[in-house]
């Protein structure tokens, strides 16, 4: 049983599009996905250095482009589709909740929304790598950040003002790191909440579609069968915390077997190989490996 992952803001890296553009069928969705967002993708996936495509308005529909135009060039088909924070929109559009070109849109309104909110206050994310769970969550409250990803395998992340993070990273939780991560705000904590209006209203104009493939959802971890209902749950998304430890536990309570990653893949199979003991991973990194994640595909599914 195969699970397809799509991967959220911190993973994208300069010139990880370079190898995929040589392919000319992703080439041509890359400058079907840049019309439809408004952005220039070719030049941020392959010749942005790595603080241009941290801003948060290039970051997200650069990474959601990628993981649409990399899902199509893989062909596959899988028992379950999800992905983290921004991810999740790539993910609806894998399992047709959106078109191409709603996914774009949606996400051009996030990324923009997100970006303003965090340059009203510095604010930004740190990983916590390691400890108790309970110690680690403890020392988050106590430093007054919150934790805005739980992505079990003994990583949280947690975020906050600059000073809160500090704080924390001045007094880390036994036995855990507590490392600073390339994002541009306080993303899925309240810090976010000026960019859900206008994510609401674009939701209401889009052509949703119910999934056709069972599609996991970052509040609890539960599959939504209803388009309408996982849309909503992606405004909400932008204000609450990540459940991926509870997006594992569902894969791992359904039987999936193996679990791709795409482009820019690494972060969430590093995540599932403490999490899913059992599951095999695979992730996408450049196009040489795209044969590789097809045998494993056909494997698995």
């Amino acid at each position: 049983m195969l699970a397809i992952t799509c991967p959220g803001q911190g993973a994208q890296k300069s010139g990880f599009l370079s190898s995929f553009l040589e392919l000319e069928t992703f080439a041509a969705q890359i400058d079907e996905l840049s019309a439809a967002s408004g952005i220039n993708l070719r030049l941020h996936g392959t010749e942005s250095g790595d603080e241009t495509i941290k801003d948060t308005a290039l970051a997200q529909p650069l990474l959601v482009a990628s993981a649409i135009a990399c899902a199509s060039e893989l062909g596959a088909t899988a028992e379950y589709v999800a992905g983290h924070s921004v991810g999740e929109i790539a993910a609806a559009q894998i399992a047709g909740i959106f078109t191409v070109s709603d996914a774009m849109r949606f996400v051009a309104v996030r990324g923009a929304g997100m970006a303003s909110a965090a340059a009203h206050t510095p604010t930004g994310m740190s990983a916590v790598v390691g400890g108790d769970p309970e110690d680690v969550l403890a020392a988050i409250e106590a430093a007054g950040a919150s934790p805005a990803n739980v992505n079990g395998g003994g990583q949280t992340v947690a975020a906050g003002s600059k000073e809160n993070l500090d704080k924390l990273a001045e007094n880390p939780p036994a036995k855990a790191r507590v490392i600073a991560l390339p994002v541009a705000g306080a993303f899925h904590t309240e810090f976010m909440a000026p960019a859900t209006a206008e994510l609401a209203s674009t939701a209401s104009a889009l052509e949703i579609a119910d999934p056709s493939t069972s599609i996991l959802s970052n509040s609890d971890g539960t599959v939504v069968e209803d388009g309408q209902d996982y849309v909503g749950r992606l405004v909400k998304q932008v204000t609450n915390p990540v459940r991926w430890d509870l997006c594992q536990e569902t894969l791992l309570n359904a039987g999936v077997t193996g679990m791709i990653e795409l482009v820019p893949g690494g972060t969430l199979t590093g995540i599932a190989r403490r999490a899913m003991k059992g599951v095999e991973t695979f992730a996408i990194k450049s196009a040489a490996d795209l044969d590789g994640a097809r045998e494993f595909a056909a494997a698995h599914a």
